[in-house]
């Protein structure tokens, strides 16, 4: 019997087509050099890369590929290599979540216009894996996730270092504290190996997210990008898509409303990025699983921070693979999950972790001795953010979880750097710093501007923490008392948008709340004056997302965007 057949293969559509069609689809491939059998009826998997070398975390994927390529052949498949839009975040300007949405769609189009049976998404820094996994749900064929693996700890004059420090050296140079020549030796000890950041910044936290959701295998959360294992994990890998294929274990398979929940709790106890929120909500956005801002702070509730990482611990994620991994952490977490999920392996999410052990009690902790009580992330309300703001209690300070403090308020990120270091800054302590249009269209595209440096003048005075506000994002590597994803944005003109300085703002954590004390007829004459911003452009991409991309609270997707077009593809090219 032909296997296509049999197997009812997607790509049968394209290679096993008579005539014309057939004859087309086939020839242009073997110029290649790719013999006749190959089109017969094997799966076709494509390998989904986002290599770059303007994206630092993802240089090694090219190696990467091939050690996916020798799994798929292994088990029988026909591995085909593909480029789409990678995501650098260490470079790209305005920032990378501008462009998160573009990349999903050239994810999305070039999965479902192409003959593929199933697809491995090699995904690494931060944007990258959000935007390869939107893309592929939205089509919906048997998918399984490779990250890159993170950096190797970088060393500095006897310390460990990691992105997390680039907030604490920023702030020692503004202070005279180091200088710019040895500011670039830390550089070079910094990011001295293969791979995305060192500690549970967003690429990290994406890691984790992908392995709790079961869209990987055991393991790919932790592995370092300069480890054999990793190339070891990537090849298991391309021989599983093919067996996935065979038994058509889709997306929707495996992204279940229980998944998502497992995820969310997970992140809580890793200490996991701000970003998550906003990209599982797109996530479960394409793939039709309804879930929303207020899930994040019930599924988090109560469970306590168990990994020791930075940014709100001490150690890295090679501290966390010698430890044993992401496993035992969801081992420890095995009361409050949903354990009968299935997995990419086949199996089910309890089956992966129930034999992990904890090699390093110093890294990973247990939820009767956690290393801190408050994990997770909080979702606020109140006056300033009708629609929900968020914030990492787990990288904040005790001090400042409930607070009163008048606010200092900038218009913009160009406002900020010019007034934030003036001597005659009317700010103390006890001030909120308030920082607007740096939202989805604001900005646009939202940037990890939240965690605002503090005033000179009170870093002199050895404050290192303040209460900040904004509708931008903060990155996975940053920490403080920041507040974030303020919805609706100042560039819709709502309350937020009318705080001016001076106005007497309340946090309180506990409460979940978040306000400034203005009466509602107060508020409503301001937004009555209220003159927004002329928009950044009036052309291309960036035009469209301005017009269409939705706010913080719903994951910042294009409307147009959200579900599923399958993959069903019905007219032919010639």
């Amino acid at each position: 019997m032909d296997e296509n057949k049999k197997q009812n293969l997607r790509s049968g559509d394209w290679f096993a087509r008579k005539g014309k069609m057939g004859f087309i689809y086939r020839a242009w491939m073997k110029n290649q050099g790719i013999p006749d059998y190959e089109f017969n009826g094997k799966p076709v998997i494509g390998i989904c890369n986002t290599w770059s070398e303007l994206t630092p975390c993802n240089v090694h994927f090219r190696e990467l590929a091939e050690s996916v390529k020798r799994g798929i052949l292994e088990a029988g498949g026909f591995p085909v290599e593909f480029p789409v839009m990678s995501l650098g975040e260490t470079l790209i300007k305005p920032t990378a979540m501008l462009y998160r949405n573009l990349a999903s769609m050239d994810v999305e189009e070039s999965i479902r216009a192409n003959p593929l049976d199933g697809v491995v998404l090699l995904c690494g820094c931060d944007k990258t894996t959000p935007s390869l996994v939107m893309g592929a749900c939205s089509v919906n064929i048997p998918t399984i996730v490779v990250s890159g693996g993170p950096m190797l700890t970088g060393r500095h004059n006897g310390k460990s270092v990691g992105t997390s420090d680039i907030w604490r050296y920023h702030d020692d140079l503004r202070e005279n504290k180091i200088t710019e020549e040895e500011l670039l030796t830390i550089e070079s000890a910094m990011c001295r190996s293969r791979g995305h950041c060192a500690v549970m910044g967003t690429a990290s936290s994406m890691a984790c997210m992908v392995e709790s959701l079961g869209l990987s295998l055991p393991g790919n959360a932790a592995i370092p990008a300069a480890d054999s294992r990793r190339k070891t994990l990537a090849q298991l890998s391309g021989l599983r898509i093919v067996e996935m294929v065979k038994k058509d274990i889709k997306l929707t398979d495996i992204l279940t409303r229980n998944a998502f929940e497992n995820a969310i709790k997970v992140n809580a106890a890793i200490g996991g990025s701000t970003n998550f929120v906003i990209h599982l909500l797109a996530i479960a956005g394409r793939i039709g699983v309804p879930l929303d801002l207020n899930d994040f702070d019930t599924l988090s509730a109560n469970i306590p921070l168990i990994v020791n990482l930075q940014p709100s611990g001490k150690y890295f994620m090679e501290d966390l693979f010698y430890a044993g991994g992401l496993q035992p952490v969801m081992k420890e977490l095995d009361a409050i999950l949903h354990t009968d999920c299935i997995t990419a392996n086949g199996k089910t999410i309890r089956e992966n972790y129930i034999d992990a052990k904890i090699f390093e009690a110093d890294v990973i902790a247990s939820m009767q001795k956690p290393f801190r009580e408050e994990g997770g992330l909080v979702v606020l309300k109140g006056n300033i953010c009708e629609d929900g703001a968020v914030m990492k209690p787990s990288a904040a300070s005790a001090r400042l979880m409930q607070h009163t403090g008048k606010a200092i308020v900038f218009e913009d990120i160009e406002d900020y750097k010019n007034r934030i270091d003036e001597d005659n800054l009317e700010v103390d302590e006890n001030s909120i710093l308030v920082l607007k249009n740096v939202g989805p269209k604001g900005y646009p595209g939202m940037p990890e501007v939240g965690n605002m440096g503090l005033p000179k003048k009170l870093l002199e005075k050895g404050i290192t923490d303040m209460v900040r506000i904004s509708d931008g994002r903060m990155s996975g590597t940053g920490f403080g008392t920041v507040i974030l994803h303020v919805s609706p944005e100042a560039a819709l003109g709502g309350n937020f948008a009318v705080i001016q300085t001076g106005d007497l703002i309340t946090l309180n954590v506990a409460n979940r709340s978040l306000n400034v004390a203005l009466s509602d007829e107060e508020l409503q004459r301001r937004k009555e004056q209220f003159i927004p911003l002329p928009p950044a452009t009036k052309r291309g991409y960036v035009s469209m997302y301005i017009r269409h991309v939705q706010q913080a609270h719903l994951g910042t997707d294009l409307d147009f965007l959200r579900g599923s077009s399958g993959s069903i593809v019905l007219k032919d090219s010639h």
